[in-house]
């Protein structure tokens, strides 16, 4: 008898055959060649990412720079645009022909109120130290005097100074007390 042959006499080849057929096809494994080209193509496909992802952090290193240069090629514009009008102040004043003293001192008042304006603006302070305790980070001594003050008190401003958003930009030239000996 043949194991292909249905017969009711012998019931199990029916269902030996029947979980044969339903049963799926045993999987191949991939050829050694078939393996290969995948992780080529793998590779290919991660070499082409790699090579977006360099050009994207170039064209972002480039943005950046060009953006810094921008940013330093104009930041000082908007206190630019602010000076403008301390300037035309200043030569409107020195285009009057008739000008009294008063009327000159008035005009140079108006624009030193201007400056002043703009200073303000821009977080310019003045560094004034009349009085006060003498600080090398803030003051520059050209000289030191014999005074009724303390030792090391501001004696005389001979120039003022100028700070930036608390740094300074020029430090106040001062006479300092020598002190009592």
């Amino acid at each position: 008898m043949k194991h292909s042959e249905k017969t009711p006499q012998n019931p199990e080849v029916t269902a030996a055959e029947q979980q044969v057929e339903a049963a799926p096809a045993p999987e191949v494994m991939p050829s050694m060649e078939e393996m290969l080209k995948q992780a080529e193509l793998n590779a290919q496909e991660h070499h082409d990412a790699w090579l977006r992802a360099k050009a994207e952090g170039e064209n972002i290193r480039r943005r950046a720079q060009e953006d810094i240069s921008k940013a330093q090629k104009f930041a000082v514009e908007r206190f630019s645009n602010e000076m403008l009008a301390v300037m035309d102040s200043l030569q409107a004043g020195l285009a009057v022909e008739t000008a009294s003293v008063e009327s000159f001192k008035s005009g140079m008042e108006l624009t030193l109120k201007q400056l002043s304006s703009v200073f303000e603006k821009f977080n310019i302070k003045e560094i004034n130290p009349a009085g006060e305790k003498f600080d090398a980070h803030k003051h520059q001594a050209i000289g030191m005097i014999d005074s009724e003050q303390e030792a090391n008190t501001v004696v005389t401003v001979m120039q003022r100074g100028y700070s930036l958003n608390e740094r300074v930009l020029r430090p106040a030239l001062v006479m300092v007390a020598k002190g009592k000996e």
